[in-house]
């Protein structure tokens, strides 16, 4: 009977023990399954979990079904939740140096959008640690492309249209080009343009695909204006409360997902824009005379956010035209 008990204690003080031993963080993300970050956030759990033997468990809670996508930054700041992933441009109010990523035309395609990333992220770093965060990755979305209902040849014909924004950087973008702005986040998105809330935007071909963009527009522009990055983040106390092994299982697996990511992301581009063709949207390199027309609104953008930036952004625009 003795044997018996102690057994027993034995096998309690055991799975206690291990029970304590791991770590459940919830992830919210701001994006379907469907969505290549998404997946790449999924498999990013998935290499932590192998790689701590299922000490730390990382739960993704996608398309803002935990946390809605605006809140999600603040929340792993208050700890409410211990990591998260939000669009970098969304907490562009908070400071300039996130919205680098989302100035129209500074870069254009994946080389010049990586060496923007190399330039911005020791700034990128400091900023988010002034706030408590560690950074973990950060992955880029295809090229943006102007997405409409009609046919649009120059920045003129954009002057009325009610225009999709999600951050300061798009409602410039609207202001500068005579749009309408309308707040529209991305699960949104459908209805809004069904409804007659908007009638053009800037988004990614991923984006379109996912929101089965056919359904309520006729046109893609393929501009390649800018390429927004997510990140993805954790609250630095609970990142300090992991063992050091577990810190570098969870930096080894962010360092994979980054790469994962940008590569998932250059082939998006092209299958996306195929799929949005295939579907009955027009594919449309754009006129010499809109390319120009915006491009003179992302050489005032990017004078606007120098200005606002500071030493900081005047640093990090020298590092990125090197």
């Amino acid at each position: 009977m003795l044997r018996t008990l102690t057994l027993g204690l034995l096998a309690a003080v055991l799975a206690a023990s291990s029970a304590a031993a791991e770590i459940k963080w919830d992830m919210p993300t701001p994006y379907q399954d469907s969505n290549f970050h998404t997946r790449v956030a999924r498999q990013f759990a998935e290499d932590v979990a192998k790689a701590t033997n299922g000490e730390l468990k990382i739960v993704v809670h996608s398309n803002g079904s935990l946390i809605k996508h605006p809140e999600i930054k603040k929340s792993v700041r208050q700890g409410i939740v211990p990591i998260g992933e939000i669009l970098q441009s969304i907490a562009s109010n908070e400071s300039p140096i996130y919205s680098v990523d989302s100035v129209p035309f500074l870069t254009s395609g994946y080389a010049d959008a990586r060496k923007l990333y190399e330039a911005q992220k020791p700034f990128l770093e400091k900023k988010l640690a002034e706030e408590g965060l560690v950074l973990l990755y950060s992955v880029a979305w295809p090229p943006q492309g102007l997405y409409t209902t009609k046919d649009v040849n120059t920045v003129a014909d954009m002057s009325g249209m009610k225009f999709r924004t999600y951050s300061a950087a798009t409602s410039r973008i609207a202001q500068l080009v005579n749009a309408v702005p309308t707040q529209v986040e991305v699960a949104d998105i459908p209805t809004a343009f069904s409804t007659g809330r908007v009638e053009s935007m800037f988004t990614s071909p991923s984006t379109g695909v996912d929101s089965k963009a056919w359904d309520f527009l006729t046109h893609f522009y393929d501009l390649q204006a800018w390429q927004p990055r997510n990140i993805v983040f954790v609250n630095k106390a609970a990142f300090d409360k992991l063992t050091p092994e577990q810190q570098k299982a969870l930096r080894d697996a962010a360092a994979t997902a980054e790469e994962l990511g940008w590569k998932i992301s250059e082939e998006e581009y092209t299958q996306q824009k195929k799929i949005l063709a295939d579907n009955g949207i027009k594919v449309i390199t754009p006129s010499p005379e809109l390319l120009n027309g915006f491009k003179e609104v992302g050489k005032q953008m990017v004078e606007e956010w120098e200005k606002s930036a500071g030493a900081d952004g005047k640093a990090l625009l020298e590092a990125y035209r090197k």
